[in-house]
């Protein structure tokens, strides 16, 4: 079976990579925007469609991702964050990141496990320079928790962190908000 290789970005082709069950489809720069498809259904369209137009003409393709942590910028930090009915857990990111890029998976994954008691967002460090000043982000991955709109202040932690860490983190601040 073949690798079918995409780029987020409209421009860039699609191309093909031989032995592999997997698609990978590549985001320009973040590293989030990262997802594999093992779907033979979604492979069997694909590869179909790929045959059946010429080597001359476009493909068109839109995917839509779903993913537990959803990536704000500046304007909405105020209405998703700070209004937010649910605790917050705010990620600071950068796709240059190396240990952002490794701790991904594990705060991709407790998201959805927790995502009935806790909003996970991310914000990228670059794109938002007046958010890094606000909250003093000097280290990346940083992790702050927001509770009622105020962010608690013993909740940060900067740095890369296992998802075992990570799980006891989010738990223990949890129950300290008593939301658990």
């Amino acid at each position: 079976m073949e690798t079918l290789i995409a780029s987020s970005s409209s421009t860039a082709p699609i191309r093909r990579v031989r032995p592999s069950n997997f698609v990978f489809y590549s985001g320009s720069g973040s590293p989030y925007t990262t997802a594999f498809f093992r779907n033979p259904l979604f492979q069997r369209k694909l590869n179909h469609s790929l045959r059946n137009s010429s080597s001359s003409s476009k493909l068109s393709l839109k995917l839509e991702i779903k993913c537990g942590v959803t990536e704000i910028n500046e304007s909405q930090f105020k209405e998703v964050v700070l209004k937010s009915d649910r605790p917050v857990l705010v990620e600071f990111v950068a796709g240059w990141c190396g240990p952002c890029r490794l701790v991904a998976p594990a705060i991709e994954s407790l998201s959805k496990e927790y995502e009935d008691k806790l909003l996970i967002v991310k914000i990228d460090h670059d794109s938002n320079p007046k958010l890094i000043e606000e909250y003093k982000v000097y280290g990346l991955p940083a992790l702050i928790m927001f509770k009622d709109g105020q962010q608690i202040l013993e909740s940060r932690r900067e740095g890369a962190i296992t998802k075992a860490k990570l799980k006891d983190y989010i738990d223990a601040f949890l129950q300290s908000v008593s939301v658990s």
